[in-house]
Protein backbone atom coordinates (compact mmCIF):
# COMPACT_ATOMS: atom_id res chain seq x y z
CA UNK A 1 0.00 0.00 0.00
CA UNK A 2 2.93 2.41 0.71
CA UNK A 3 6.16 2.21 -1.09
CA UNK A 4 8.84 4.81 -0.65
CA UNK A 5 12.28 3.73 -2.76
CA UNK A 6 16.00 6.21 -2.16
CA UNK A 7 13.56 9.13 -0.80
CA UNK A 8 15.50 12.38 -0.74
CA UNK A 9 14.55 15.64 0.35
CA UNK A 10 16.41 19.28 0.90
CA UNK A 11 15.55 22.49 2.13
CA UNK A 12 18.23 24.99 0.73
CA UNK A 13 21.03 23.00 1.52
CA UNK A 14 20.09 21.15 4.42
CA UNK A 15 19.36 17.45 3.45
CA UNK A 16 15.93 16.96 5.66
CA UNK A 17 15.70 12.72 4.16
CA UNK A 18 18.29 10.84 2.78
CA UNK A 19 17.82 7.78 0.56
CA UNK A 20 14.80 6.19 2.41
CA UNK A 21 13.25 3.15 1.54
CA UNK A 22 10.78 0.55 3.02
CA UNK A 23 6.98 -0.46 2.49
CA UNK A 24 4.43 -0.73 4.20
CA UNK A 25 1.62 -3.50 3.69
CA UNK A 26 -2.33 -2.97 3.61
CA UNK A 27 -3.34 -3.19 7.03
CA UNK A 28 -0.10 -2.71 8.88
CA UNK A 29 0.22 0.19 11.96
CA UNK A 30 3.58 1.58 11.64
CA UNK A 31 5.89 3.37 14.20
CA UNK A 32 7.64 6.17 12.87
CA UNK A 33 10.73 6.78 15.39
CA UNK A 34 13.06 9.12 15.89
CA UNK A 35 14.27 12.16 18.42
CA UNK A 36 13.24 15.87 17.26
CA UNK A 37 14.28 17.32 13.92
CA UNK A 38 15.04 13.30 12.45
CA UNK A 39 12.39 14.17 9.23
CA UNK A 40 9.46 12.06 10.91
CA UNK A 41 7.07 14.99 10.08
CA UNK A 42 8.60 15.92 6.65
CA UNK A 43 8.33 12.41 5.44
CA UNK A 44 4.55 12.06 6.27
CA UNK A 45 4.10 15.33 4.88
CA UNK A 46 5.92 13.67 1.57
CA UNK A 47 3.96 10.64 1.86
CA UNK A 48 1.19 13.07 1.66
CA UNK A 49 1.84 15.01 -1.13
CA UNK A 50 1.80 18.24 0.57
CA UNK A 51 5.38 18.71 -0.23
CA UNK A 52 7.31 17.25 -3.28
CA UNK A 53 10.30 15.64 -2.74
CA UNK A 54 13.96 15.91 -4.62
CA UNK A 55 14.63 12.64 -5.30
CA UNK A 56 13.38 8.94 -5.06
CA UNK A 57 9.67 6.92 -5.63
CA UNK A 58 6.38 7.42 -3.55
CA UNK A 59 3.54 5.51 -3.90
CA UNK A 60 0.43 5.74 -1.89
CA UNK A 61 -2.09 2.76 -3.16
CA UNK A 62 -0.72 2.59 -6.60
CA UNK A 63 -0.21 7.04 -6.82
CA UNK A 64 2.43 9.37 -6.90
CA UNK A 65 1.83 11.92 -4.11
CA UNK A 66 3.93 14.50 -6.40
CA UNK A 67 1.54 13.73 -9.00
CA UNK A 68 -1.35 12.81 -7.91
CA UNK A 69 -1.38 14.93 -5.14
CA UNK A 70 -5.54 15.13 -4.48
CA UNK A 71 -6.26 11.39 -5.19
CA UNK A 72 -3.63 11.00 -2.37
CA UNK A 73 -5.42 12.93 0.53
CA UNK A 74 -8.90 11.90 -1.08
CA UNK A 75 -7.98 8.27 0.72
CA UNK A 76 -5.99 9.51 3.33
CA UNK A 77 -6.22 11.30 6.87
CA UNK A 78 -3.43 13.30 8.07
CA UNK A 79 -3.05 14.85 11.86
CA UNK A 80 0.16 16.87 12.32
CA UNK A 81 0.87 18.42 16.01
CA UNK A 82 -1.02 21.55 14.17
CA UNK A 83 -4.22 19.86 13.70
CA UNK A 84 -5.29 22.91 11.20
CA UNK A 85 -8.86 24.03 12.99
CA UNK A 86 -10.37 27.52 12.44
CA UNK A 87 -10.58 28.53 16.13
CA UNK A 88 -13.09 31.49 15.42
CA UNK A 89 -15.59 28.91 14.55
CA UNK A 90 -16.70 26.13 16.77
CA UNK A 91 -15.64 22.40 16.98
CA UNK A 92 -19.05 21.49 15.11
CA UNK A 93 -18.73 24.21 12.74
CA UNK A 94 -15.44 22.74 12.10
CA UNK A 95 -16.60 19.48 11.60
CA UNK A 96 -19.78 20.70 8.83
CA UNK A 97 -17.40 22.91 7.27
CA UNK A 98 -14.41 20.08 6.26
CA UNK A 99 -17.08 17.31 5.84
CA UNK A 100 -18.50 19.17 2.79
CA UNK A 101 -15.00 19.33 1.09
CA UNK A 102 -15.64 15.56 0.52
CA UNK A 103 -18.22 13.71 -1.32
CA UNK A 104 -21.28 11.10 0.75
CA UNK A 105 -19.82 12.70 4.61
CA UNK A 106 -23.26 13.33 6.01
CA UNK A 107 -24.13 14.62 9.00
CA UNK A 108 -24.90 11.24 10.55
CA UNK A 109 -21.11 10.52 10.19
CA UNK A 110 -20.41 14.30 11.84
CA UNK A 111 -22.36 12.93 15.07
CA UNK A 112 -21.12 9.82 15.28
CA UNK A 113 -17.25 11.25 15.38
CA UNK A 114 -18.90 13.99 17.73
CA UNK A 115 -20.25 10.91 20.40
CA UNK A 116 -16.84 8.60 19.36
CA UNK A 117 -14.83 11.20 21.05
CA UNK A 118 -16.69 12.75 23.70
CA UNK A 119 -16.95 15.91 22.05
CA UNK A 120 -20.25 16.86 23.53
CA UNK A 121 -19.69 19.24 26.53
CA UNK A 122 -17.94 21.54 24.27
CA UNK A 123 -18.53 20.99 20.36
CA UNK A 124 -20.78 24.16 19.79
CA UNK A 125 -18.30 26.06 21.70
CA UNK A 126 -15.47 28.25 19.49
CA UNK A 127 -12.02 25.91 18.89
CA UNK A 128 -10.12 29.04 20.63
CA UNK A 129 -11.12 28.11 23.76
CA UNK A 130 -10.20 24.22 23.32
CA UNK A 131 -7.59 23.21 25.71
CA UNK A 132 -4.81 20.79 23.83
CA UNK A 133 -6.70 17.58 24.55
CA UNK A 134 -10.03 18.91 23.09
CA UNK A 135 -8.29 20.40 20.09
CA UNK A 136 -6.17 16.71 19.75
CA UNK A 137 -9.71 15.21 19.95
CA UNK A 138 -11.96 17.47 17.60
CA UNK A 139 -8.81 17.32 15.20
CA UNK A 140 -8.39 13.09 14.60
CA UNK A 141 -12.37 13.34 14.37
CA UNK A 142 -11.69 16.14 11.39
CA UNK A 143 -9.53 13.76 9.59
CA UNK A 144 -11.74 10.67 10.45
CA UNK A 145 -14.55 12.20 8.30
CA UNK A 146 -14.11 10.52 4.93
CA UNK A 147 -13.62 7.11 6.61
CA UNK A 148 -9.31 7.19 5.30
CA UNK A 149 -8.01 3.72 4.04
CA UNK A 150 -4.67 5.49 5.48
CA UNK A 151 -4.10 8.05 8.52
CA UNK A 152 -0.70 9.43 9.08
CA UNK A 153 -0.48 10.64 12.63
CA UNK A 154 1.83 12.99 13.79
CA UNK A 155 1.86 12.71 17.68
CA UNK A 156 -1.94 11.64 18.18
CA UNK A 157 -1.77 11.76 22.42
CA UNK A 158 -0.34 14.57 22.70
CA UNK A 159 -1.94 16.94 25.13
CA UNK A 160 -4.26 14.23 25.91
CA UNK A 161 -5.52 13.05 29.52
CA UNK A 162 -5.03 9.40 30.14
CA UNK A 163 -8.70 8.88 29.40
CA UNK A 164 -8.52 10.51 26.16
CA UNK A 165 -4.77 8.28 25.62
CA UNK A 166 -6.89 5.35 26.11
CA UNK A 167 -9.62 6.14 23.94
CA UNK A 168 -7.83 7.64 20.97
CA UNK A 169 -5.32 4.32 21.17
CA UNK A 170 -7.95 1.66 21.76
CA UNK A 171 -10.02 3.49 18.73
CA UNK A 172 -7.13 3.20 16.45
CA UNK A 173 -6.43 -0.44 17.08
CA UNK A 174 -10.33 -0.92 16.65
CA UNK A 175 -10.36 0.84 13.56
CA UNK A 176 -7.30 -1.07 11.85
CA UNK A 177 -9.12 -4.14 13.06
CA UNK A 178 -12.47 -3.59 12.43
CA UNK A 179 -11.75 -1.54 8.62
CA UNK A 180 -8.41 -3.15 7.82
CA UNK A 181 -6.77 0.83 8.08
CA UNK A 182 -3.38 1.39 7.89
CA UNK A 183 -1.84 3.69 9.66
CA UNK A 184 1.35 5.35 10.02
CA UNK A 185 1.82 7.21 13.66
CA UNK A 186 4.71 9.12 14.76
CA UNK A 187 4.83 9.62 18.45
CA UNK A 188 7.99 10.06 21.43
CA UNK A 189 6.06 8.40 23.77
CA UNK A 190 7.06 4.77 22.77
CA UNK A 191 5.46 2.76 26.00
CA UNK A 192 1.64 3.92 23.42
CA UNK A 193 3.25 3.11 20.23
CA UNK A 194 4.23 -0.52 22.07
CA UNK A 195 0.43 -1.16 22.87
CA UNK A 196 -0.73 -0.36 19.00
CA UNK A 197 1.99 -1.25 16.44
CA UNK A 198 2.82 -4.42 14.17
CA UNK A 199 6.38 -2.99 13.55
CA UNK A 200 8.90 0.09 13.17
CA UNK A 201 10.85 2.41 11.37
CA UNK A 202 13.72 4.11 13.31
CA UNK A 203 14.91 7.53 11.73
CA UNK A 204 18.01 9.52 12.36
CA UNK A 205 19.09 12.65 10.89
CA UNK A 206 17.30 11.73 7.54
CA UNK A 207 17.62 8.43 7.27
CA UNK A 208 16.67 5.24 8.10
CA UNK A 209 18.74 3.05 10.50
CA UNK A 210 16.45 0.53 11.58
CA UNK A 211 12.82 -1.40 11.26
CA UNK A 212 11.68 -4.65 12.11
CA UNK A 213 8.96 -6.00 14.47
CA UNK A 214 9.59 -5.99 17.98
CA UNK A 215 10.35 -9.83 18.36
CA UNK A 216 13.14 -8.90 15.02
CA UNK A 217 14.46 -5.98 17.00
CA UNK A 218 15.15 -8.18 19.84
CA UNK A 219 16.12 -10.54 18.24
CA UNK A 220 19.12 -8.38 16.74
CA UNK A 221 19.93 -6.47 19.51
CA UNK A 222 19.33 -8.09 22.77
CA UNK A 223 22.13 -10.11 23.69
CA UNK A 224 21.85 -9.64 27.73
CA UNK A 225 18.38 -9.83 29.37
CA UNK A 226 17.87 -7.83 32.98
CA UNK A 227 15.17 -9.82 34.54
CA UNK A 228 13.88 -8.61 38.12
CA UNK A 229 12.67 -11.05 40.31
CA UNK A 230 10.61 -11.53 43.42
CA UNK A 231 9.85 -14.60 45.71
CA UNK A 232 10.89 -16.57 48.47
CA UNK A 233 13.86 -18.58 47.38
CA UNK A 234 18.03 -18.89 48.47
CA UNK A 235 19.91 -16.71 46.88
CA UNK A 236 23.00 -19.58 46.98
CA UNK A 237 20.90 -21.01 44.27
CA UNK A 238 21.60 -17.89 41.97
CA UNK A 239 25.25 -18.11 43.41
CA UNK A 240 25.67 -21.69 42.71
CA UNK A 241 24.87 -21.23 38.85
CA UNK A 242 27.14 -18.47 38.81
CA UNK A 243 24.24 -16.05 37.68
CA UNK A 244 25.76 -12.36 39.18
CA UNK A 245 23.12 -10.50 40.81
CA UNK A 246 21.70 -7.36 42.64
CA UNK A 247 19.64 -6.98 45.67
CA UNK A 248 17.17 -4.64 45.48
CA UNK A 249 14.53 -3.13 47.95
CA UNK A 250 11.92 -4.38 45.41
CA UNK A 251 13.61 -7.78 44.36
CA UNK A 252 16.57 -9.32 43.22
CA UNK A 253 17.83 -8.06 39.61
CA UNK A 254 19.98 -11.03 37.53
CA UNK A 255 22.09 -10.70 34.34
CA UNK A 256 21.11 -13.49 31.88
CA UNK A 257 22.64 -14.29 28.39
CA UNK A 258 19.16 -15.19 26.30
CA UNK A 259 15.47 -15.88 26.69
CA UNK A 260 16.30 -19.56 26.63
CA UNK A 261 18.26 -19.35 30.24
CA UNK A 262 15.85 -17.58 31.52
CA UNK A 263 13.25 -20.51 31.50
CA UNK A 264 16.16 -22.58 32.65
CA UNK A 265 16.73 -20.12 35.86
CA UNK A 266 12.93 -19.83 36.40
CA UNK A 267 12.41 -23.61 36.77
CA UNK A 268 15.37 -23.88 39.03
CA UNK A 269 13.65 -21.43 41.24
CA UNK A 270 10.18 -22.79 41.35
CA UNK A 271 11.76 -26.14 41.85
CA UNK A 272 13.88 -24.88 45.69
CA UNK A 273 11.61 -22.13 46.31
CA UNK A 274 8.68 -20.10 45.45
CA UNK A 275 8.97 -17.63 42.47
CA UNK A 276 6.23 -14.33 42.24
CA UNK A 277 7.13 -12.52 39.80
CA UNK A 278 9.44 -12.04 36.95
CA UNK A 279 9.79 -8.87 34.42
CA UNK A 280 12.30 -8.79 31.94
CA UNK A 281 13.43 -5.15 32.39
CA UNK A 282 15.44 -4.24 28.88
CA UNK A 283 13.17 -5.51 26.29
CA UNK A 284 10.54 -3.14 26.22
CA UNK A 285 9.89 -0.49 23.10
CA UNK A 286 12.32 1.98 24.76
CA UNK A 287 14.82 0.31 25.79
CA UNK A 288 15.04 -1.34 22.06
CA UNK A 289 15.12 2.70 21.13
CA UNK A 290 17.84 3.47 22.79
CA UNK A 291 20.24 0.40 21.96
CA UNK A 292 19.10 0.97 18.27
CA UNK A 293 19.95 4.22 18.39
CA UNK A 294 23.85 3.61 20.42
CA UNK A 295 24.64 0.68 17.73
CA UNK A 296 24.07 2.93 15.00
CA UNK A 297 26.84 5.19 15.94
CA UNK A 298 29.30 2.99 16.77
CA UNK A 299 28.93 1.56 13.07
Amino acid sequence: MILVEQLNKTFGTHKVIENISFSIAKGQIVGLIGPNGSGKTTLIRLMNGIISTNGGVIQINGFSPNENGDDVRSFCGTMTENAGLYEEMTGRANLIFFASLYPNVDQKRIEELIHLFHLEPFIDRKVGTYSTGMKKRLGLAKVLLHRPKILFLDEPTNGLDPDGIRLVLSYLKRLNQEENTTIVICSHVLEQLETVCDRYIFIEEGKKIEEGTKQQLEKKYLHEIQLKLTGDFPLSLLTDLQIPFTKEIDGIQVSLPDLETVSQVLKQITDRGKLYSAEILNNNLESLYFTIRRSNRHE
